[in-house]
């Protein structure tokens, strides 16, 4: 890239070459049903918006995701070393929410930690929206909003990723 014009995974997403023919995963954990509906509302208005399609599917809490997610690198459907995996990236969302006891802190250190894991190991671009809140009135304000809230913002950083990557991509051709 030295001597090229510079060129951002930004601009191109701005452009829409970061949604254009994307296919994304969603994984949802739908533990908390109305803020889980909120984050998928903007996440696929998002998608929409970005002329990108995507597949859903559920887990049952924010743990689960990157087992999910795991599960579709070794069935082959995501992930950089192989050119017929039927995702460009993923999207995660889901919502921890503060309780009494430590396992908010275990569940939100382990589901992120490995969420990350699995997408730096896999060069898998990834957006994360799994909400880590003190109450479900956080959780909602952060998820509501459409292309506004979170769940739009987690896919908006899954296609500027996915818009790098063909950047370089195109860079390894030239």
């Amino acid at each position: 890239m030295v001597g090229k014009g510079q060129r951002s995974a930004e601009a191109s997403d701005s452009q829409g070459a970061g949604g254009l023919g994307a296919h994304v995963l969603i994984i949802e954990a739908p533990y908390y049903k109305t803020v889980s509906e909120e984050l998928a509302a903007g996440a696929i208005a998002e998608l929409d918006a970005q002329q990108a399609t995507y597949e859903r599917i559920t887990v049952p809490g924010a743990l689960e995701i990157p087992l999910a997610l795991a599960q579709a690198v070794k069935a082959g459907l995501i992930g950089s070393d192989d050119a017929n995996a039927r995702f460009d990236g993923c999207v995660a969302l889901g919502c921890v929410i503060r309780g009494e006891t430590s396992h908010y802190d275990t569940v939100c250190n382990n589901a992120n930690h490995w969420l990350m894991e699995i997408a730096v190991r896999n060069a898998i671009p990834l957006g994360n929206a799994i909400l880590t809140v003190d109450t479900e009135a956080q959780a909602l304000a952060r998820a509501r909003g459409g292309r506004e809230g979170k769940g739009a913002d987690a896919v908006r950083a899954c296609l500027a990723v996915i818009a790098l990557e063909r950047i370089f991509v195109d860079e390894d051709l030239e």
